[in-house]
């Protein structure tokens, strides 16, 4: 024989039932015998609930709702059953909805809403579905036989949530099957009765362990639970979009999931199978082909060390400290009492190895309720000093890891706790179960959803790890980005297994935010109908949205951006910086974003700080990491720089051709930065600040070869200036030909000193040959003593700069 048991969206209607009731029929097509454990129609038990309190608030409004609920089981018998077989049906709903409604007056005289009361009203839902479904059966001449669980079913008189006896539970349940002979069995879910008669609930989702009692008692083959999802998830679906089923799972690890918040099964229901060995499966009433999930004994390794994740919300921690614990017995078992007495249930428990605290998590609704009572049974205690006054968090979760493969299985917490800390969330407690199936965190509340997918991703995903982008600024080097980003997105998934999601754009006119992703195909006109932008509340909302792996993009020149890196690294948030003004501010800035990228666990990367897309600084730390010094460093850094003195000829004058390099993208926004010696000056104070040197821009000496009347003024000033001084520059150039060398503006690092300037380079060293806007890096280490290592290539330009910001992004996905 099986047990069947639906839930309230499988009987929420006509139409759901009839589904049922199809699946019922191929069961016996089979020949198999079954005893079907319904549920409240959906919502119902919600319903007379809420009808029973505004009654005992005095409030008359009841009435509509009692005939609301009546309505609705009329409506669904006259849908379900032919019109002729419809009489008696109707008759019993009537009968039923009277008796829902004596009781509910009668409370609304009193006043008063008992235990006892409330679960006689709420025992009405499962009463009238099953005896509806019975209805339907006989309809179709389909032999079944209604028991009232109440005479099956005997509890404790904790009303709400009895306790079963399942002596005489048993005992009743097997004389009842003895005398029956029908190919079906109806019972109602969720009730019992006590010793003296009265009605009894076996707790929300009571209906599950009605069909755990039943399937027990008679030594079912298999209890189906069947509900609206096609098994046990690894996650929940609703904060992890790509968990998956799990199709097979341990009694253990089923209870231990649906301890910690699965709500595909209730807790209880596992209990009496185990203890007799009888497999339980999820089935999903709309998509009966499914397999669904198996829980029972014996279950194949999935591959994994974990089975699934799952969380409790709402918690609140309270712990008891001070230094009069210490090494005296009996305060924990105060501590408990004192909850126990309350009727607070105690979720999780951690205790500190030197007896000074002792931390343990409970419902965050019962927290002001539970220091109450334990600054009581403390009070002495307290009033000498001895122990604190109880300290409670509110506004935090628990999410739990589990596995039995857990076992003997090292580095698994490690995993966990690395995943959370690179994504910023904190972990307030933990504990693990001695039978090494669950690991068990505190996070904050905000953090449940980004944390439930990082472990996801973490544990499960063999297909993509989601990386989500927050690009600034959308200029040459950004746009070029976006198209990059566009253009490799496919590959990205296929080959790196990275989802790379730009989950925000913004420039200095609009912002624009989609956590499934801006499409990049169009993101200019997206862009354009985007909220007007506000650095404050960009960064607030990245941080609100909180999502997992993320990264921060900052492609402008803008210097209150290069401020901001602070409120993202503080957030565990990587950035990947183009804009060289933060890491050429002050050396003190510079150390405290290099101090907060370690301390939350999150990548400061700004390779194209220096050399665009040349690996100039992954060089350099690699040499450093490698256990390299660095003694000297020599390097032509401005792509513009050189792209000018390798195509001014005297031809055409000075000033054209640095409007060329500006017009080809090769300068900075403001070009008097390059032709000053500004940036190259910011780019060598950057490697030297790498190579472990604290150096200021003051400190670097600067050759200027600029006219000091082109720097001042407007932009269109300096290049009206550098017409007239044509024949300084015609000179320049002029001397270094006679010599048979090149002009190349050369930054060195030595001896803790750096300087930048322009300089005639003769035909033997490494910078003659730098043509176009090419940069070369000359690093003189230990190693590489008199042959420099060399770096060298395009050192400007839009299309590279936007790829070597693409690699940090990747090195930051990692």
């Amino acid at each position: 024989m099986q047990v069947l048991k639906f839930g309230g969206t499988s009987v929420a209607n006509a139409k759901n039932i009839n589904t049922v009731v199809s699946i019922v029929q191929e069961k016996l097509k089979e020949d198999i015998r079954v005893a079907v454990i319904l549920s409240a129609l959906g919502g119902i038990t919600d319903a007379l609930l809420e009808a029973a309190t505004l009654a005992s608030l005095g409030d008359i409004t009841y009435k509509e709702k009692l005939l609301a609920i009546e309505q609705r089981h009329l409506a669904v018998v006259k849908e379900l059953i032919p019109l002729d077989k419809q009489s008696s049906v109707l008759s019993m709903v009537k009968k039923r909805c009277n008796e829902i409604e004596d009781t509910c007056n009668g409370v609304f005289l009193l006043k008063e809403l008992s235990l006892r009361t409330k679960d006689s009203i709420v025992s009405y839902g499962e009463l009238l579905s099953s005896q509806i479904f019975a209805a339907k059966l006989k309809s179709l001449d389909i032999n079944n036989t209604w028991k009232d669980a109440r005479d099956l079913i005997i509890t404790s008189s904790d009303f709400g949530n009895a306790t079963v006896d399942f002596t005489v539970t048993n005992k009743n349940i097997k004389d009842f099957i003895a005398t029956v002979d029908s190919p079906v069995i109806i019972v109602p879910g969720f009730t019992g009765k006590d010793k003296s008669g009265n009605t009894t609930t076996l707790g929300r989702g009571g209906s599950d362990y009605t069909a755990a009692i039943i399937g027990a008692g008679i030594e079912a083959s298999v209890v189906e639970i069947w509900t609206d999802v096609s098994g046990m998830m690894t996650a929940d679906p609703r904060l992890v979009s790509n968990a998956k089923i799990i199709q097979e799972i341990s009694y253990q690890e089923a209870m231990e999931l649906s301890h910690f918040g699965a709500k595909v099964i209730y807790p209880p229901t596992i209990q009496p199978l185990m203890n007799k060995g009888i497999p339980v499966v999820i089935k999903n009433t709309f998509a009966p082909s499914y397999p669904g999930t198996w829980i029972h004994n014996e279950i194949k390794k999935n591959g994994n060390s974990i089975r699934g994740i799952s969380s409790i919300n709402n918690l609140s921690l309270i712990s008891l400290e001070g230094s009069g614990m210490v090494g005296i017995p009996g305060f924990s078992k105060r501590l408990f009492e004192a909850l126990s007495n309350e009727k607070i249930n105690v979720i999780l428990i951690t205790q500190s190895s030197s007896e000074h605290s002792i931390c343990v998590g409970i419902e965050e609704a019962n927290a002001d309720r539970a220091k109450t009572v334990i600054d009581e049974a403390f009070a002495y205690e307290i009033e000498i000093k001895k122990v604190e006054p109880l300290v409670v968090e509110k506004g935090l979760a628990i999410i739990a890891l589990v596995g039995d493969n857990m076992k003997n299985h090292p580095g698994i917490s490690g995993k966990m706790f690395g995943a959370l800390g690179r994504n910023g969330v904190n972990v307030r407690a933990i504990a693990q179960g001695s039978s090494e199936r669950n690991i068990s965190a505190v996070i904050a509340l905000t953090d449940v959803k980004k944390a439930i997918n990082v472990l996801h991703e973490e544990f499960f995903e063999t297909t993509y790890k989601q990386v989500n982008l927050f690009i600034t600024g959308t200029g040459n080097v950004g746009s070029k980005l976006l198209a990059q980003l566009q253009q490799q997105q496919k590959h990205l998934q296929e080959h790196l297994r990275l989802q790379v999601r730009v989950a925000a754009i913004s420039n200095s006119r609009r912002m624009l935010f989609n956590d499934e992703g801006v499409d990049l195909s169009k993101w200019k006109e997206l862009l354009q109908d985007g909220e007007a932008m506000d650095m404050n509340e960009f960064i607030a909302t990245i941080q609100e949205k909180n999502l997992r792996n993320s990264v921060f993009v900052d492609v402008t020149a803008n210097e209150a951006i290069a401020k901001s890196y602070p409120e993202y690294l503080k957030k565990s948030i990587s950035v990947v910086a183009c804009n060289k003004i933060a890491c050429s501010s002050s050396y003190e800035y510079y150390k405290k974003l290099k101090d907060l990228a370690r301390e939350f666990n999150a990548l400061f990367l700004f390779e194209t700080n220096v050399g665009a897309g040349l690996p100039v600084i992954g060089t350099l730390n690699d040499l450093l990491r490698s256990g390299d010094k660095v003694n000297r460093i020599e390097a032509v850094l401005s792509g513009t720089l050189n792209f000018v003195f390798n195509n001014y000829t005297g031809e055409k004058s000075f000033a054209t051709v640095v409007r060329q390099a500006q017009d080809e993208g090769y300068t900075e926004p403001d070009p008097r930065l390059d032709l000053s010696g500004t940036d190259v000056m910011r780019k060598i104070m950057i490697l030297a600040r790498e190579s472990g040197e604290e150096l200021e821009m003051e400190d670097i000496s600067n050759e200027s070869f600029m006219p000091e009347s082109c720097m001042k003024g407007t932009v269109e000033n300096f290049y009206n200036e550098m017409e007239k001084h044509e024949d300084h520059f015609l000179q320049l150039i002029t001397k270094a030909k006679q010599e048979g060398k090149k002009l190349k503006f050369v930054a060195k690092f030595e001896n803790g000193k750096a300087a930048v300037g322009l300089q005639h380079i003769d035909p033997q060293h490494d910078f003659y040959h730098l043509y176009g806007k090419d940069n070369a890096v000359l690093f003189y280490t230990d190693r590489y003593t008199e042959q420099p290592l060399v770096i060298k290539g395009a050192g400007a330009g839009a299309e590279v700069t936007a790829s070597g910001v693409f690699a940090d992004i990747i090195r930051a996905a990692g």
